[in-house]
């Protein structure tokens, strides 16, 4: 082998090698500094809800942060004890059913993402047009009238919604070190379009047990039950909405149990159940024709 092109395989291993650190670093970056959650079990690391916990520590804490509840909901700053949606007056919390029987949600996305972080939102955004009559799209900007109710995705700090449409520009948080994944971003997007925790239903106690010995201190309010509009649904374990059995362990114990099968897996889903669709599809009055198309 000639100089040149043992010169050229180093330059090429030496790139290769480059790539591969900075994957691993990206990779790790999402779950920088040690808390309870690193406590649980290995497979229990990526459920929705411990990848919204860990990037969800400091959520909150920043000057223009909305309160945060629940783990992910924003609410605004006196409201912490309020059901955001429910609580309304003379505004409803529902996107608009245009005259075609679809629900348009309009967007913007912030430029702070890489075009590959832009397209996995984007890729779950339209997961909802698949099988909803809900459909995101971007914000058209000179029908100020139109779409003067949107949602800016940005990277804030952590993962959060607020649920249900509000006015102007609504603010959905992920950030991009440890947000953007399809299920995460899903149940955000779910919030924003008027959905609760499963495991905050007003019918849970028939469904889960609450292990607040096991929970961190302070964290307690986080597994409160609300009035909800069920939509004649039943009780879903595999919701995009359910947290895992792990939420805020103090002590890497479970903090909920399923009943009467405590064995049942709860809380890890890897995206949208069918009920999390019959839901949207019953809140929104969906046609069949309105998303089968």
């Amino acid at each position: 082998m000639d100089t040149s092109a043992v010169i050229l395989l180093v330059l090429l291993l030496g790139t290769l090698n480059t790539v591969q650190c900075q994957y691993e670093e990206t990779k790790s970056a999402d779950f920088e500094g040690s808390s309870p959650i690193d406590n649980i079990p290995e497979e229990e690391k990526y459920t929705v809800s411990a990848l919204i916990e860990r990037a969800n520590k400091n959520a909150g804490q920043e000057l223009d942060d909305p309160d945060i509840i629940e783990g992910d909901i924003a609410v605004d700053t006196g409201f912490q004890n309020a059901a955001p949606c429910t609580s309304r007056r003379f505004f409803s919390c529902k996107w608009p059913r245009s005259r075609d029987g679809l629900v348009y949600v309009p967007y913007v996305i912030s430029s702070q993402y890489s075009s590959r972080e832009k397209a996995t939102i984007v890729k779950a955004m339209n997961s909802f047009a698949n099988a909803t009559c809900v459909r995101f799209r971007p914000r058209k900007r000179r029908i100020f009238f139109k779409d003067r109710h949107y949602l800016n995705i940005e990277s804030n700090t952590g993962c959060w919604s607020y649920v249900g449409r509000r006015r102007g520009r609504q603010v959905v948080s992920l950030a991009r070190r440890g947000c953007v994944y399809h299920q995460v971003i899903q149940h955000e997007l779910l919030h924003a379009l008027g959905f609760h925790h499963e495991q905050a239903r007003s019918d849970r106690d028939m469904h889960i047990r609450i292990l607040y010995e096991n929970i961190i201190r302070g964290k307690e309010s986080n597994f409160e039950k609300i009035k909800t509009n069920n939509l004649g649904t039943p009780y879903d374990y595999g919701s995009v909405m359910h947290y895992s059995r792990y939420a805020f362990s103090r002590n890497g114990q479970p903090t909920m149990v399923p009943i009467p099968n405590a064995n049942v897996a709860i809380g890890r889903a890897t995206q949208m159940s069918s009920w999390d669709i019959a839901r949207i599809n019953r809140l929104y009055k969906c046609s069949q024709r309105s998303y089968s198309e």
